[in-house]
Order: structure tokens, then C-alpha cells, then sequence
């Protein structure tokens, strides 16, 4: 069933899709391939070959439709809806759920904004269906923003997290929402506090929703500690802006 979610930016998560691979550095440390690690020991089903075999779970595709409660779901946590290795007419199947359940606000995010461009060029995005892209540095994150802006949606959005490099002048017209966040783990690459701020001053001047997640495993001082006790407070300021939530 669809699940309570620790993410600081969404209600519950839904995994009508399970299993990945990774195609820009953002993928390095995929917090979603370890923890498909842990549900395979698990037995959970969905994760028996693990996270690099990308699985369709037909059984999950109506998990959403049982819930009356107005909710904001993150749509494939655990892997990426437009991956090549799952077929149109399976994204059509969530994308139907997602029309069925205007209750609800279903945040659809993906490192293949080509894709994800083409599929939508020849059908229309449910209002409730908010779609974005990982921008993680300038080489592959920052042309994923452009294949976003091409469709015709009402709310995007941007997740910057991990935030790798300081990204310059970012292209927000269309944009409703970026998260900002730096990477956990063992293994995490450190974030600067400039970069996170540089991209905060161009939402506000913009009119853009800023909503800061985490500083991760290396805190404001460049000093690496546990994600808690760095917190997520970026100039002395908790960020937890949200586009409006409108549903029927």
C-alpha cells in the first residue's frame, strides 16, 4: 500500500514502479537503491531482483483511489515513472489513477525530462499532477529545467538535492516550487551554504516557492555530522514554502 513519508515535502509515497539506473552524478549515492537493499533482505515484495531491475506493479496502481482524505503523494520514490524500461501505456495506467482522484495532488519528479516531454506531447497533465525535474549541477540538471518548461502543466517544480555545484543563474519562468537540499550518507558530497542562498535569492525575487530540505551530512560550517544535528535551517531561517494545494 501507498506509505507514510519521512520527506519533508510530501504526505505519502506511491510505487506503482519499483527499480532504477543511474544516468548523472546525482545518482551516485541513491538513497532508493539502498534502502530497495534492505526491503529485498526484507522480502518485501517488488524488490526480489533488487533495485537496478526495473519491476511494474499492476497491483499498486489503484492504491491512491482507496484514500478519500485529500493527500500529496510523491509518485515513484523508489524509481523514476519515465524510465525507458517502463512503457507508455503503463505510465497512462497512473496517469488514469491520478485523473480518478482530483482529491488528491500527486508529485510526479524525474531525471528524464526528455522523456517525460515527448510523453506529454500528445496528452494532457491532470491539474493535480505536479511534474518536475532533479537539478542536481549545470551539465545535466540545469537542461532538464528547459524539457520542463516545454510542457503545458499546471504546477512544476524543481528539486535541487543533491545540490552539487553552485548553479549560476537559474531559468525559473513556469517554475512554481524548488527544493533545495544537500546529500546524506556515509559518502555524501558537501554542500555550500552560497549555493543553497544564491539559489533562495532568485526564487524570492522571482515569486517562486522555496522550500529548503535538509543540509545533509555536512552542516553550514563545512563540518560532517549526523543529518539531525545539522538541521535545515539555511541564513538563520527555516524555508518550508509550498505551492497551494488545490483540490476538488
Amino acid at each position: 500500500m501507498a506509505t507514510n513519508s519521512k520527506i519533508e515535502w510530501t504526505e505519502q509515497t506511491w510505487n506503482p514502479v519499483t527499480g532504477c539506473t543511474k544516468v548523472s552524478p546525482g545518482c551516485k549515492h541513491c538513497y532508493a537503491e539502498v534502502m530497495a537493499k534492505r526491503l529485498q533482505a526484507m522480502g518485501v515484495p517488488g524488490y526480489e531482483h533488487g533495485f537496478a531491475k526495473v519491476s511494474l506493479m499492476e497491483e499498486r496502481l489503484n492504491q491512491p483511489r482507496y484514500r478519500k482524505k485529500p493527500t500529496v503523494f510523491f509518485v515513484n520514490s523508489m524509481s523514476d515513472l519515465f524510465h525507458e524500461d517502463v512503457p507508455d501505456s503503463f505510465i497512462d495506467q497512473v496517469l488514469n489513477t491520478i485523473e480518478a482522484c482530483p482529491q488528491h495532488a500527486f508529485q510526479v519528479l524525474t531525471k528524464r525530462a526528455l522523456r517525460m516531454r515527448q510523453y506529454f506531447e500528445t496528452r494532457t497533465v491532470p491539474d493535480n499532477a505536479w511534474l518536475g525535474v532533479s537539478v542536481e549541477d549545470k551539465s545535466y540538471g540545469k537542461p532538464r529545467i528547459g524539457e520542463l518548461q516545454k510542457i503545458h502543466a499546471k504546477t512544476r517544480f524543481l528539486s535541487v538535492e543533491p545540490l552539487l555545484e553552485d548553479l549560476g543563474q537559474l531559468p525559473l519562468i513556469g517554475i512554481a516550487w524548488v527544493i533545495v537540499g544537500g546529500e546524506s550518507g556515509s559518502k555524501a558530497r558537501p554542500m555550500k551554504e552560497s549555493w543553497a542562498v544564491n539559489i533562495k535569492r532568485q526564487c524570492l525575487a522571482n515569486g517562486v516557492d522555496f522550500f529548503f530540505k535538509q543540509w545533509g551530512t555536512w552542516g553550514q560550517d563545512g563540518v560532517k555530522r549526523s543529518k539531525a544535528a545539522n538541521g535545515r535551517t539555511l541564513a538563520g531561517q527555516t524555508w518550508d514554502m509550498i505551492p497551494a494545494i488545490v483540490v476538488c
